[in-house]
């Protein structure tokens, strides 16, 4: 999904929503394309993983994401009741999951995220980082 996006020449990032074992949403930055400041691969896989089952409660389901959400997209995953989120590389500049502020498991909202960072950081801080190389040459 980031690769993707990289393509479209948006910031390769992607996320999968899982339900079971199933992949029920899948999504890749599209702000720019979309005109939509709003369409990061967070709230894009979100939104395909609740119209897929037809509830904006998504109970259960796992949240994978090359890089740590930000504010705007860890308050979409509360809002939709995610149980888990899987990210790739941390972010310091904006990272809402324990980098710069901690939303998704702060015990003054009524639902937190079990969160896992960093898994697979060195991948994904890789695709980020020839990204923007890219772009400055």
């Amino acid at each position: 999904m980031a690769r993707r996006a990289a393509i479209e020449g948006e910031v390769p990032v992607g996320a999968v929503v899982v339900f079971d074992g199933e992949v029920i949403g899948e999504g890749w930055n599209r702000p720019i394309a979309a005109h939509d400041p709003t369409a990061h691969a967070e709230i894009v896989a979100l939104r395909a993983a609740a119209d897929r089952i037809g509830n904006y409660r998504l109970c259960g389901c796992a949240l994978y994401v090359t890089v740590e959400p930000c504010v705007m997209c860890a308050g979409a995953i509360l809002h939709a009741r995610i149980a888990r989120v899987v990210f790739g590389a941390y972010d310091p500049r904006a990272g809402a999951s324990g980098s710069v502020f901690d939303v998704l498991e702060t015990d003054r909202l009524n639902h937190r995220v079990d969160v896992l960072g960093g898994v697979r950081s060195a991948e994904c801080r890789a695709v980020l980082t020839g990204f923007f190389e890219g772009r400055r040459a």
